[in-house]
């Protein structure tokens, strides 16, 4: 009798062995919630959401974020329900897909900060455009170090929130935006100083200490998004803060490739700055230049890019631009304007 019920219990346990272990388990990459994650893994809406929860319950962090480094489990995927056979000589009209980029559009971007992550398509100005936005140094590397009242300013940071503020105002106007150097916990800050970290990442993997091996890494994942992403008008944007002497005061410059398309986009980026200081501040002219520089992200990423330096951070008044926040987001609101022009420029031609 006993070996009978062995018997008859075995299939069942078999069962449960089998349902446990044909659990598909995934980790999330930066900037992921349980949203993103389940959408990437196709399992949207709230259904998928509630299981996830109760599967992975203990391993979620506060408000049901979730921690990088952890495997989570994925809810199993329901079964598609079939649909009725169509009609003899007429074909089921295909349910339209949702426009990502479409004007209206709530969208929502982790890496903004809590404040300014939800942002909605307000334009199409950019639709159709990608952008890959680099912010310059990061993780081990601070880059330049100026001084203000007894604070350091670090390059990688004061560069690294325009970045955000630039790619925000991007997606805003209906751009497919990539932002290679990221932060898990600095989104937009309007602080004054802003503190130095060393969590930066190139899109989730750590930064060599390395310059020459940084520079390749960043390169390297452009090109890699950009094959995905595939022909189309893509530019590339590396922003930048130089350091010179304290008294050399400088307006925003560009670097250039050789390429045409590179060259073109610095001289419209100079010439919708030159504009904004006409009317913002007359009388005081615009001094920043543009020139062709043999730099290794330019001659390394496929597509079009320009190299941006906002100013010398060892200058008190250049120090200005960067320490006041509205400062950043007007450099961020006249590069934006200025890729806008570039893009117009580009369709017009395509015609």
């Amino acid at each position: 009798m006993g070996n009978k019920r062995i018997t008859l219990l075995f299939p069942g346990l078999l069962l449960v062995w089998i349902c446990m272990f044909a659990q598909e388990k995934v980790q999330p990459e930066k900037g992921d919630g349980i949203q993103s994650l389940l959408i990437r893994h196709h399992r949207p809406g709230p259904e998928y959401q509630k299981q996830f929860i109760a599967l992975n319950k203990g391993k979620l962090g506060k408000d049901n974020s979730l921690l990088l480094g952890v495997s989570y489990t994925l809810p199993p995927l329901r079964k598609k329900k079939t649909t009725a056979t169509p009609t003899a000589g007429k074909t089921p009209a295909k349910p339209a897909a949702k426009d990502q980029y479409a004007v209206g559009m709530k969208k929502r971007e982790p890496l903004f900060g809590k404040e300014q992550a939800g942002y909605e398509i307000t334009s199409s100005g950019l639709k159709g455009a990608t952008f890959y936005v680099v912010s310059g140094h990061g993780g081990p590397d601070p880059g330049a170090i100026g001084k203000m009242d007894g604070h350091r300013l670090h390059e990688d940071e004061y560069a690294y929130d325009i970045a955000l503020r630039l790619a925000r105002n991007l997606m805003m106007k209906g751009a497919k935006v990539h932002i290679i150097i990221q932060d898990a916990v600095d989104g937009i800050r309007d602080e004054r100083i802003l503190k130095n970290s060393k969590r930066e990442t190139c899109m989730g993997a750590v930064i060599p200490q390395g310059q020459v091996a940084r520079l390749r890494q960043r390169s390297a994942k452009v090109n890699e998004l950009n094959r995905k992403d595939g022909k189309g008008y893509a530019r590339g944007i590396f922003i930048h803060i130089d350091s010179r002497s304290k008294s050399k005061q400088t307006d925003v410059f560009f670097y250039h490739s050789p390429q045409t398309g590179s060259k073109q986009l610095a001289h419209t980026m100079k010439t919708t700055f030159a504009g904004k200081y006409k009317r913002h501040q007359p009388g005081r002219g615009f001094t920043g230049t543009v020139s062709e520089r043999s730099l290794y992200v330019l001659n390394n990423t496929v597509p079009v890019s320009v190299f941006v330096e906002l100013g010398n951070i060892q200058n008190p008044f250049d120090q200005r631009r960067f320490v006041i926040d509205d400062n950043r987001q007007a450099l961020a609101n006249w590069m934006c304007e200025a890729f806008v022009a570039d893009y117009t420029q580009y369709r017009k031609r395509r015609k």
